[in-house]
């Protein structure tokens, strides 16, 4: 594992607009040259909206393309999620976008139902876990972060041994009177899971008329914030170093008395 640079985008997106944000998405991520890592809040080009029509787009259509470019033209990893209409469904889809424009995708599997999410979406069952100079990345996408048995970091079977990843990354759209869970979720995911922690949140007033808040953080494995974004917008970049995650995971391998458990993905 190598120091990671990892940049936080934390934006109000504009609401219904895909053309005004990715002009807007496009200066804010072009401020984190140099980063391995850049990383959107969710449903970046459209703001968190169950009206699909208007929302979503399909994987050939302008967002991808836009992200895919925009990767290519910043020779680094982006992620982020759209809405993605495939055939009759839509999904909330992170895209892990990397510097040649190819990508890995993972479908939001926890459907938030006090918005109607679930009767609007499909969701996913599968975890993604992507590779970034000797990383092992979970991306997943806001109400997901309520889910620990979900997101349970396991020790590999691997002969090289290691955990299942190193650090989880949540894009969302929480909204600000839910800030507190959002912050001691982000901490405990990262003290139980022995890994490192970000949330990458937005800010502003949605078509909704609903506040966000930012709280955008990064969580080192004891659950110390390292970074830490108020509710404006900003762009933050900072270096993950491996060393002290290794360290605390050899001398608090709590993982070895973890309970033996099976999920059933339906």
């Amino acid at each position: 594992m190598q120091a990671l640079s990892v940049s936080l985008v934390q934006g109000a997106t504009r609401w219904h607009d895909a053309p005004a944000n990715r002009d807007y998405y496009g200066t804010l991520v072009r401020q984190a040259t140099g980063s391995d890592l850049i990383v959107l809040p969710e449903t970046f080009l459209s703001g968190f909206s169950n009206d699909t029509r208007a929302s979503a787009g399909t994987m050939d259509g302008e967002g991808v393309a836009w992200l895919r470019a925009l990767a290519i033209e910043m020779r680094t990893v982006i992620c982020g999620s759209l809405a993605i209409r495939e055939n009759d469904v839509v999904y909330n889809r992170l895209l892990w976008v990397q510097p040649d424009g190819s990508f890995a995708q993972y479908d939001k599997r926890h459907l938030f139902r006090m918005a109607g999410e679930h009767t609007r979406y499909g969701s996913g069952n599968e975890r993604l876990i992507v590779e970034l100079k000797g990383w092992r990345i979970l991306p997943q996408v806001c109400y997901d972060l309520r889910f620990p048995v979900w997101l349970r970091n396991r020790r590999l079977a691997s002969a090289n041994g290691g955990m299942d990843y190193d650090l989880a990354l949540f894009v969302a759209n929480w909204p600000a009177p839910r800030r507190q869970p959002w912050r001691t979720l982000l901490r405990a995911r990262a003290i139980e899971n022995l890994s490192y922690v970000i949330g990458v949140n937005r800010v502003g007033v949605d078509g909704n008329d609903i506040p966000y808040a930012g709280d955008s953080a990064v969580i080192d494995p004891v659950g110390e914030p390292l970074v830490e974004l108020g509710p404006q917008e900003q762009v933050v970049t900072i270096m993950l170093d491996p060393a002290p995650l290794l360290a605390h995971r050899e001398r608090f391998p709590a993982w070895m008395d973890a309970d033996a458990f099976s999920l059933d993905v339906d």
